[in-house]
């Protein structure tokens, strides 16, 4: 779709078909066309990117953006109305998500009960996983206003807990939901998402058949995956492998259980990070994070992809 983007991290559609894409360590956010034509919306105050932390996550509703970024002491959320083609009235929604070097989260997406969720790390404080008094190691769900959404299981933000750092969301034709997640050194997961669910970060890095938490329903090592952007199409969760260097195809059955995993691209693109269903279920776009520091950039770099599911 285009090319020479430097670390797109977040894709979300305009209703015409359009995207709004993050850059993370440019704060700009950029509007790119369906014929793959580019140009700058914003560059984003108060983001202070380094390591894993800039401007990260974007979801679209209405005329309104949501954007996930890493401010001077936090990571946070902030609301915007998007008006001509530029954004206005800026409205913080949440603070206080810790913020580290590593371990930022970033993801935003809305789910099919038309709520805001977000997807937190720990920062690389381990412990905040498990704590119900942290925003960190968690996925969020919210009203538009930044509320805690109805039917939250704790009566906060706090939908899901005892995450490392979760990556991608998405919902299948069911409404079921699911969430890539960076595992340590053995085992990265995908993992179904449930209501006041624990996922066992630090306790448990993939299965650890306890009955206190949830097991992942995929796992990989890390040099096969470091899944990052998560999307649903064609009855599949399609996944970008960071290390892995690859788009991941996860057939599932009617009752969400997954199928064996399918590698496409495997090398040809480098890093894939973010990935997105057209509004048409079409295409899926993904982008490439070759400019991240951990990868080896090549000709046209970054790029976004837009591939047939």
């Amino acid at each position: 779709m285009t090319t020479d983007l430097a670390v797109p991290w977040g894709i979300a559609f305009l209703s015409n078909g359009d995207a709004l894409v993050t850059e993370r360590n440019s704060a700009r956010l950029l509007r790119v066309t369906q014929q793959g034509n580019v140009s700058e919306v914003a560059t984003i105050d108060g983001v202070q990117a380094s390591g894993e932390g800039g401007l990260l996550g974007v979801a679209v509703k209405r005329d309104m953006v949501f954007l996930y970024y890493t401010a001077a002491d936090d990571n946070r959320i902030v609301r915007y109305r998007m008006s001509s083609g530029h954004l206005t009235s800026p409205k913080v929604l949440v603070t206080g998500i810790p913020k580290g070097n590593i371990h930022n989260g970033g993801r935003l997406a809305f789910g099919p009960d038309g709520y805001l969720y977000a997807s937190t790390g720990e920062g690389g404080d381990s412990s905040l996983a498990q704590r119900l008094d942290s925003l960190g190691g968690k996925i969020l769900r919210m009203t538009n206003d930044g509320k805690p959404a109805p039917g939250n299981p704790f009566g906060t933000l706090i939908y899901s807990y005892g995450h490392r750092n979760v990556q991608g969301l998405a919902w299948d034709w069911m409404g079921r939901m699911y969430a890539t997640e960076f595992g340590q050194n053995t085992w990265d997961e995908i993992n179904r998402i449930k209501p006041g669910g624990n996922y066992g970060w630090p306790v448990v890095e993939g299965k650890g058949n306890d009955p206190r938490f949830i097991d992942p329903i995929v796992t990989w090592t890390p040099a096969e995956a470091s899944p990052s952007g998560l999307a649903f199409a064609r009855g599949s969760l399609w996944v970008g492998a960071l290390r892995g260097e690859r788009l991941w195809e996860v057939p599932l059955k009617w009752d969400g259980t997954p199928r064996t995993p399918i590698a496409h691209f495997t090398g040809e693109y480098g890093r894939l990070r973010a990935v997105a269903t057209t509004p048409n279920y079409r295409r899926l776009w993904v982008s490439t994070s070759n400019k991240d520091g951990r990868g080896t950039p090549r000709t046209g770099d970054d790029k976004i992809l837009s591939v047939t599911p």
